[in-house]
């Protein structure tokens, strides 16, 4: 006997794919697994009533509608609950893709000579696209550039050219690139804090768990630390590896567990812990270090 095939397709729109029978014209499960991962059946659309029909399957072996294939194309079905997580991982990676791709971010701008002023910068980067923001970082005292600045761009493809390359501003070859903790800790002035690497996740549930905080936050980057504090008051802290993930989800209401939570900044206060308990005589590293989550206000909007 002939070896026969039947045509088979993910969705009645696609360019189907031949799929081989048995000696005896019924089709394996398997086999149709085999090509379409998580296969669990056939359907076919009815020719007179134009309705869909399902495929018969008995312990694994697809039988043929009226003992005859035909020229019929069959679509493959899925479970439900496959389709569903499917679906959901789509939609966590459009996220993803939105916030790593289409938004743009603060890049910081290294090696400026002295004498660059923001208007300098702001004409030299137009000529790449449209600029959202410059600044030249200054002593507070002098007013004199700290020899770095910051630029930010509309468009995340221009982003990605100006990085992609060095920049001769004034007669001096400078380094444009995304800041990162280290860059910061290595510029930024006493009183000027590091921008945040730490959310504030607000309307937290009271059944959400520290590990549940932390396999959901790590689908947008690296979690460094998560803080539920004790007792229970409707928040949580979680903390990144990389502060650019910090700010993309700020202003951003997320589904936990099936409960809308908030993300904002946590917003760090300008005290240092360790200096306030130095003023008192005996004081204890182990006290100051115990004090150390407290380092961070609630936002207004949690009040």
């Amino acid at each position: 006997m002939a070896e026969l095939y039947i045509r088979v397709a993910e969705d009645e729109n696609e360019e189907p794919m031949e799929i081989p029978s048995e000696d005896d014209g019924t089709v394996l499960l398997s086999t149709v697994a085999a090509q379409f991962p998580g296969a669990c059946g056939l359907r076919y659309r009815n020719p007179v009533s134009q309705c869909m029909r399902g495929v018969r399957l008995v312990e694994g072996i697809l039988h043929a509608p009226e003992n005859d294939w035909g020229s019929l194309v069959y679509v493959v079905n899925y479970p439900k609950d496959n389709k569903r997580k499917m679906d959901e991982m789509d939609a966590a990676s459009a996220v993803k893709m939105k916030r790593g791709i289409e938004k743009t971010s603060d890049l910081i701008i290294l090696g400026l000579p002295w004498k660059t002023s923001e208007q300098d910068l702001k004409d030299y980067f137009a000529t790449f696209g449209e600029v959202i923001m410059v600044q030249v970082k200054r002593d507070v005292k002098t007013g004199n550039s700290k020899g770095f600045g910051f630029v930010r761009f509309t468009e995340y493809e221009t982003q990605s050219k100006v990085i992609s390359q060095r920049h001769m501003i004034d007669g001096r070859w400078c380094d444009c690139k995304l800041p990162n903790s280290k860059v910061l800790e290595q510029f930024r002035c006493p009183d000027e804090p590091m921008r945040s690497r730490k959310i504030f996740v607000g309307r937290c549930t009271e059944d959400i768990t520290t590990d549940e905080l932390r396999q959901f936050f790590m689908q947008y980057g690296e979690v460094t630390d998560v803080f539920i504090p004790k007792p229970f008051r409707a928040f949580a802290f979680v903390t990144f590896a990389d502060d650019q993930v910090a700010s993309a989800l700020c202003g951003e209401d997320l589904i936990i567990k099936g409960v809308s939570v908030h993300i904002s900044n946590a917003e760090p206060k300008h005290n240092n812990i360790n200096q306030f308990f130095s003023n008192f005589p005996g004081r204890s590293p182990s006290l100051a270090a115990m004090f150390d989550r407290t380092q961070y206000q609630y936002p207004s909007s949690h009040v």
